[in-house]
This record gives structure tokens, sequence and C-alpha cells, in this order.
């Protein structure tokens, strides 16, 4: 009989004999049970950090004279099996505690339905976190905790080239040669919170068409699509979701007559259109959102060609606002310098604030790093340059990447600042005096993430990220190597 204290073998007499095969089956049956239950209390132990279960206070020694007495295999046998077990343990996700959308931001997943409502599964390689955990990749609508205030006391989430998408379907015969900035498309931008599209405008062909493209110039190889395609999805947006405002900032190369006005009518825009005869000219507050909403009044629209003021009746964009240098002058750290074309930061001529944080080419791969701590410092930068103003409309690249929270973080923390003077919108409380806030967890979701729709994008990083273990299948196959592996030793 072996011994708990010393690990002394067991007695050879409570040990079937290897010639008599009922007997030797259920041995292995006896090896599979424990092999299962010291797999389980190795994933135990990781997940809820407590006491060791009964096989993981066993010294070693003890377990594999154990093996060995319950099953009659051959020490040697014993052991591989107990490394392979071990081994596995240390590989497997410790998320499978968690499941069908009970994952939590930051837990590990190993799938998309892991995670809930307004996550995703990804990873950050940028930042050496290669195993997939749940990522935050929808925004809180500010306005459904604190509503009623003039547009530009709100802040709002924009994508620098929406329509530049990753595997959007290239002309007939080419190959697309330009650079890609978002992962999914204009519709799911809007439903995760989007509520600012950056769009490059070109005439090609007698039409105009989203390019991104040089020289002012849009050409097959640079070319997505003609543009009403996407202003049609913020017109079926806009339509399903009659209280959503939505901005589009067009880089507009477009010189046929009237073109920008033909295609907004045509893609049935023209009725949520706000007129620039009612926009602040010197720095004043907008409507609010409840007025805008009432008259209809729920697209803004700016151009960066001045004469279409006059000629189309479209906001010149940096007579309206106010915004920071784009691509790599605009991310050093410590600097939040002004386009040129824009006032300085700090001018009190428009009540509007463009941040844009985006390198001059975009990295899809290190998109999860700069969202971190380096957007939170520029954040801060740029607020100080404006005169303690805190941007309206943050405009980045691939803005579903972070390492956690990422831009829909840093979203709630300015307008919670705004509307409230707290440091998360979540923390604030409608109808309390400023400052006064709730307390809440550091990973609290936010109460105003919406219904609008969740995550459906191409975006489960499954291009990019490092191999995902699932712990169903390997325990499935361990459960099987001791009947392998015997079957194999008996027929020899």
């Amino acid at each position: 009989m072996y011994s708990d204290v010393d690990g002394g073998c067991c007695d050879s007499s409570s040990v079937a004999a290897d010639d008599e095969p009922e007997v030797f089956w259920i041995h292995v049956l006896r090896l599979q049970i424990l092999g299962t239950a010291l797999l389980w209390a190795r994933l135990n132990l990781f997940v809820s950090e407590a006491k060791p279960p009964f096989p993981l206070r066993l010294s070693l020694k003890i377990q594999i004279n154990r093996i060995t007495c319950f099953t009659g295999l051959s020490r040697a046998t014993a052991v591989g099996y107990l490394f392979l077990l071990l081994l596995a343990c240390s590989v497997i996700n410790i998320s499978s505690s968690c499941s069908n959308g009970s994952c939590q931001l930051l837990d590990s997943c190993s799938k998309a339905t892991d995670c809930g409502t307004g996550l995703y599964c990804g990873n950050c390689p940028a930042l050496g976190k290669t195993q997939p955990f749940c990522i935050r990749g929808k925004a809180a609508i500010p306005t459904s905790v604190i509503g009623g205030l003039p547009f530009n006391k709100y802040s709002w989430l924009v994508t620098h080239n929406s329509f530049s998408i990753v595997n959007a379907p290239a002309l007939p015969g080419v190959q697309r040669l330009t650079f890609y900035n978002q992962e999914d498309t204009v519709t799911n931008q809007l439903k995760n919170g989007v509520r600012g599209l950056m769009l490059d405008m070109y005439d090609i062909n007698g039409d105009i068409w989203l390019c991104h493209s040089f020289q002012g110039r849009c050409f097959n190889f640079t070319a997505f699509q003609p543009a009403i395609n996407t202003l049609r999805e913020v017109e079926a947006f806009l339509n399903r979701n009659p209280t959503e405002i939505v901005t589009i900032i067009i880089e507009d190369y477009v010189h046929t007559p009237k073109g920008l006005t033909k295609l907004f009518a045509n893609a049935g825009l023209n009725k949520y259109w706000f007129p620039v005869s009612k926009m602040p000219k010197k720095g004043e507050d907008w409507p609010t959102l409840n007025e805008m909403v009432r008259v209809n009044h729920r697209l803004l629209v700016f151009t960066s060609v001045a004469s279409k003021e006059v000629e189309e009746g479209i906001a010149y964009q940096w007579k309206y606002l106010l915004e920071s240098e784009a691509g790599d002058p605009g991310v050093k750290p410590g600097k939040c310098p002004n386009r040129k074309e824009s006032q300085p930061l700090n001018s009190k001529s428009a009540s509007l604030f463009l941040m844009n944080y985006f390198s001059t080419f975009p990295d899809e791969d290190q998109a999860c790093k700069v969202h971190s701590t380096p957007l939170a410092d520029m954040i801060l930068t740029c607020n100080k340059e404006a005169g303690n103003m805190m941007p309206n409309f943050l405009a980045v690249n691939f803005y579903l990447r972070s390492e956690g929270g990422g831009v829909f973080d840093d979203l709630d923390s300015i307008n919670g600042q705004r509307l409230c003077g707290c440091n998360t919108i979540a923390a604030c409380q409608p109808g309390a005096p400023l400052g006064s806030c709730k307390n809440i967890s550091i990973h609290t979701p936010s109460p105003a993430i919406d219904n609008l729709g969740s995550f459906s994008g191409p975006v489960e990083f499954s291009g990019s990220t490092s191999t995902i273990y699932h712990p169903n299948h390997l325990i499935f196959a361990l459960f099987l190597f001791p009947w392998i592996s015997s079957s194999f030793l008996w027929n020899r």
C-alpha cells in the first residue's frame, strides 16, 4: 500500500496483472478520470486563485505513484502522461471560465461570441499582449446620460477616411494600391457610436467617388466606390435612428458644378441638412441637440473648399472648426499644432474643435498601442493648447484597435469632464451639481452604451493574432490520449 507521507509504492497485490485485458482497461479509465480532474484543478487554481485542490497539494512523487498504482502502467508512462497534462494546462486559455457572452472587458476569450455586449475578442501584439481578450468596440452615447445641451458641449468619435476599409473590393480587374484606415463598414461604424465621417470625394468618369489618392486625382487603383453608396448608408442610419446626429467632413476634390448638391439630394439627405445660415459664426454655442432633432437638422456637412459655402450652401470647414494638425506632426508627444488652414486652437472664433490623432502612414498593428496612453496624453496636451477646450471631435484610424478601452474610454473621459466634472461619463449623475460623481469600479461598463447595434465587422483579428487555444478541444484530445497510447502498447 502506498503512503501519502513518503510516496512509497503500492502493494503489488493491489495491481491487476497486465495480462488481464478487462482489468487493464478499468485502470486506463481511472487514469483518464484522474488526469481530467488534475487538468480542471489546474484551471480552477488559475481562475479562482484559491487554495489548490487536492491533486495539486500532493507532491509530484506521490502523484506519479498513485497513477502507477491505479493503472499498472510503467512509471515512465505515468510520468510522461502527467507531464503532458501539466504542459497542456500551461498553454490553455484560462478564459474557459467565461463564454457565450459572459466575458467582460479584459477577460480572456477564444472567439467573438465569448465577449459581452459592446465587446469583441482581439489582442494587441504591439504591447506584448498576444493572447486574445475582450476589447471595447462600442461608444457611449453621451446624450443618453445628460441631454439637452448645445451641440458643441459634447464630444464625438470620428473615423479618418471612413470609407478606406480593409478588404473592401477593388474595381474588377484592378489591383488597388493605397492605404487603408478602417476595418468595418460605415454602417457598422455608425452602429458602434461613430458620429463623424471623414470622406475624400473626387470626380471620376462623370461620377463622384470616394478615393484614397494623391495629387488631387482619383485613379482606378485608388478608388473605393461611388460616394452615393456611403451616403445612402448614412441616410439609412438617420432614418432608423431619429434622435442621432451625424457630421460629414469632406476633403473635397469635386469640380463638377453643383456636384455635391446633386449627390446629397440623390442620396436622400437634404431632409436632414443643417443649414449654413443657422451655424454660429463667432464662436457662440450651437443649438441644443433637442432643437436640432425637433427640426430634423441632424446632418452637419463641411467642405474643404471655401467657395462652396456660397455656391452650394455647404459650410467651409475652417470657418466653423478649429483643427489640430493631421498626420505625423499631430502625434508627436507634447505638441499639438493647429492645421495651417485652421485658426489657432486657442482662438475663440469657432466653438467646435476637431482633434486629429493618426499617423501619416496608417499602421494597423500599432493602432492598439497608440490608442492607449499616448492618445490619452495627447488629449491633455491639445486641451491645454486649445485654452482648456476639450475636442468635440476625435478622429482616428482603426478606431476598434486598443489594449482594452481605447478611444471609447478616452471619449468617456472627455464627456465626463465636459458634462459633469467627472473622470468618466459613467460617473455622471443627471441633475446633480458639477463634480458630483458616482463611485464606480475602473472597468464598469458605461450605462450609456446604446442598443443600436453591436460589432459584427471583420475585426476578430483573424489575420494577425497568435494561435487561439480551444480548451474544450484540448481536453477532448487529452481524454483520448490514454486510450490511443494504451491501445498502441497493448497491440505491440
